[in-house]
């Protein structure tokens, strides 16, 4: 397959809007599109690891481009999951349905540090550069590639699985802060690679998932994270200069203009804080993403209108707004609310209005 025209979106409206340019409407596309609310979705994807279905190009081509051909958003995010480069080296990751991922043997100490060794995307991933290149050649949007936060990424692997209060995780950047900084590094030097190659291979951008960053205080999350983010962001702007990137947080409020220097050009925001406030604290150079309540696209649409209009209002009209969701869709969302989120998000939000 011949690889895309370089450039070929940057009219599109989700690249411009990232790149603080105006559009003729606001563009949407929601996290977790297919979110496992999708019938198409759970048909096709049939049961297994999520690890197994990454690793068939073609499905997940096809899973990647069902919530755009059922919701006609402005952007394709990718289908994988953030632990795919740190499982592809063998470190020992799995993704427990109803669980999240977990991992057989957690990383304790330096000892553990030489079990992530360096990813070779041709190698370790083909699968990924393989159903990159699918999409990038047959998707009618921008495809969004991603990749898991260096703090995100360690919380798995340290405490093993999902954490209601990241215990061992704190014990260690505040216990062995030169095993933590190094072990931030690796991370680094792991999503670094994914990123690249699935940019190589085609996508438009990318975005970096520091989930759990959020429960961290602003303090610890400048001293202890923030350096090796900003590294990510600023060498890949190096590989890939004039690419979006797009860094997103959940409980990240307090930390929102400090994610605003760590070199992207969008800061997704979640749903806590309003987008007025959030846009003074990220500043008037970058964009802005988000950030309607999951859980109000479980009820009626009557609700759902209301506050998709809401965060439109908030946004304001200055250019660099992309909608979504404030964190992934839910399982139990009807399809047919978001459906409707698009069509009024399309129809009515105007920010940053180009001249006709």
């Amino acid at each position: 397959m011949d690889s895309p025209t370089p450039g070929r979106f940057d009219d599109a409206p989700f690249i411009r809007a990232c790149r603080g340019l105006e559009v003729a409407r606001v563009p949407v596309w929601f996290m977790r599109q297919a979110g496992r609310s999708l019938p198409e979705y759970r048909a096709a994807r049939g049961p297994g690891s999520i690890l197994d279905a990454i690793a068939q190009p073609e499905l997940v081509a096809e899973l990647t481009r069902q919530p755009v051909d059922r919701y006609g958003t402005d952007a394709a995010i990718f289908f994988s999951d953030i632990v795919v480069p740190v499982a592809a080296i063998g470190f020992g990751v799995d993704v427990a349905p109803g669980t999240g991922p977990v991992v057989a043997e957690p990383f304790r100490s330096k000892d553990d540090l030489h079990r992530l060794r360096p990813l070779e995307p041709e190698l370790d991933t083909p699968y990924v550069v393989e159903a990159v290149g699918i999409l990038a050649g047959s998707l009618s949007v921008p495809l969004i590639g991603f990749a898991g936060g260096p703090f995100t990424v360690a919380s798995y692997l340290i405490e093993g699985g999902p954490s209601k209060n990241f215990a061992r995780v704190k014990a260690l950047m505040h216990e062995e802060p030169a095993v933590w900084h190094e072990l931030m590094e690796r991370l680094v030097d792991l999503a670094l690679a994914s990123l690249r190659s699935q940019l190589d291979a085609g996508a438009a951008a990318v975005q970096l998932f520091d989930s759990w960053a959020g429960i961290l205080t602003p303090h610890h999350y400048e001293a202890l994270v923030l350096p090796a983010t900003r590294r990510l962001f600023a060498e890949l702007a190096q590989s890939h200069p004039d690419v979006p990137t797009i860094l997103f947080g959940v409980g990240t409020g307090e930390l929102l203009a400090l994610m605003a220097t760590a070199g992207s050009t969008v800061v997704g925001v979640d749903w806590r804080v309003p987008l007025d406030q959030a846009r003074r604290r990220v500043g008037p150079d970058l964009a802005v993403q988000g950030n309607l309540d999951p859980a109000l696209c479980l009820g009626s649409w009557e609700v759902a209108r209301a506050e998709t209009r809401e965060v439109l209002a908030l946004a304001g009209t200055r250019p660099g707004h992309i909608f979504n969701l404030g964190h992934g869709v839910l399982p139990e969302t009807d399809p047919a609310i978001l459906e409707q989120v698009v069509e009024l998000v399309h129809a009515e939000g105007r920010a940053g209005v180009a001249a006709s």
